[in-house]
């Protein structure tokens, strides 16, 4: 039983588990079974036209495009504030750890803010929300040292700085107050305590920091290499203790892992869906501080679509995925319900499918119109258009979040 067990962690842990999964519930729905959602596929042409439209206006040249990542968001308003930052850390391996830290933290804090929450910047006079507003308050207050417990180190997050981290001072770096409320924000600053107490696995290299993880993931490449996947199977299993339970298999918290009778399989994974919505981010998100460490992040492409509002919600809000009654988008629902790993599932599923029809269209093959560049340029720019023009940014779909899922 154990060994069963190992194996469907090591499963649920991949990328190809996430595809085949949300392939599974995929075809659940098109054959008419679900009772939320029914699909269009004569509508996948608008958000395929779309995403072309909104990708072509910021990029003329699709090989400009950079893989989705938390490393574009720092760079709000033209600032190229992750450069600046660079060019302070001389010595490599140090640069790579604390841009490492640095993501890690920000993508960790990046589930979604709700709707009222900004963050104002004092030097540029930017003021912005949701992700973007995320990653400068999160910017500033890993530059300001509020993750060190070192003064004479103030860039780095390490497990004294980290276990220090109330509600309230994670509050005050980003600015919240009752004009200002953040959704999550309890279970930010709990997310990145337990972060914290988890510096001490071999995962960290023992240096008692999160950058461990970037020397541990750079004692796996050869040659200079490492495909993504095990990029996303060290995060995973570093990360694992960190989530709040959710869905566990003989023990083993899975994180973004949810039920779905649909869902296939045998054994421990049985019916299982894995998302891993953040740590794929991460693991996009992972390639920038790796360069800068000497190792070429490769096979890119095994790792999904993100199953996240905007990308799912340019499916709804073009029409491709139908839902089959008003509550659907009227109501407040669980992240655990059928509905909602649905609809998460759909979304992953189509990205493919969309990336696929934007290369016909473009007449590029995957290698020039990655699907990394798609979620950065074309799915989620204009999943996001699309919530701007309709409700004034919001989801589709109203999920409960504890401030760690989207």
């Amino acid at each position: 039983m154990a060994g069963d067990a190992d194996s469907a962690i090591r499963y649920l842990r991949s990328p190809q588990a996430v595809r085949e999964r949300c392939e599974a519930v995929f075809e659940f729905v098109r054959s008419g079974q679900s009772r939320h959602f029914r699909l269009d596929f004569s509508r996948l042409g608008t958000a395929r036209d779309l995403a072309w439209q909104v990708l072509r206006e910021s990029y003329a040249d699709p090989a400009l495009i950079p893989c989705h990542s938390r490393v574009q968001h720092f760079g709000v308003g033209g600032i190229d504030r992750l450069g600046r930052f660079e060019a302070l850390l001389v010595e490599p391996r140090e640069r790579a750890r604390a841009l490492t830290e640095l993501i890690v933290t920000s993508v960790l804090l990046d589930a979604g803010a709700g709707s009222s929450w900004s963050f104002s910047e004092l030097d540029s006079g930017i003021r912005c929300g949701r992700s973007e507003g995320l990653a400068l308050a999160s910017f500033h207050c890993f530059l300001d040292g509020t993750l060190s417990s070192d003064a004479g180190h103030p860039w780095q997050a390490d497990a004294a700085g980290l276990a220090a981290l109330s509600a309230d001072k994670l509050a005050q770096a980003f600015q919240v107050g009752a004009d200002n409320p953040l959704v999550g924000l309890e279970g930010r600053a709990t997310l990145l305590r337990r972060l914290g107490q988890v510096l001490d696995a071999p995962l960290f290299s023992g240096l008692g920091r999160v950058g461990g993880l970037c020397d541990a993931l750079v004692a796996r490449a050869s040659a200079g290499q490492l495909p993504a996947a095990d990029v996303l199977g060290v995060v995973l299993e570093a990360l694992g203790p960190i989530w709040p339970p959710r869905t566990q298999c003989l023990g083993v918290e899975l994180g973004d892992v949810w039920f779905h009778a649909a869902a296939g399989g045998a054994g421990p994974s049985q019916g299982l869906v894995p998302f891993h919505k953040l740590s794929q981010w991460l693991s996009y998100s992972l390639i920038h501080p790796l360069a800068a460490a000497g190792v070429e992040v490769v096979e890119q492409e095994a790792l999904t679509g993100l199953a996240e509002y905007r990308n799912g919600g340019l499916f709804i809000d073009t029409g491709v995925i139908v839902p089959r009654y008003e509550a659907v988008t009227r109501d407040l629902h669980p992240a655990s319900s059928e509905l909602v790993v649905e609809w998460r599932a759909l979304t992953v599923a189509l990205l493919d499918r969309l990336a696929e029809q934007l290369r016909q269209a473009m007449g590029l093959d995957a290698a020039q119109l990655s699907l990394g560049k798609v979620l950065e340029a074309g799915s989620w720019a204009a999943g996001r258009r699309l919530a701007a023009e309709l409700r004034q940014g919001a989801s589709p779909i109203a999920v409960q979040s504890d401030g760690t899922l989207f």
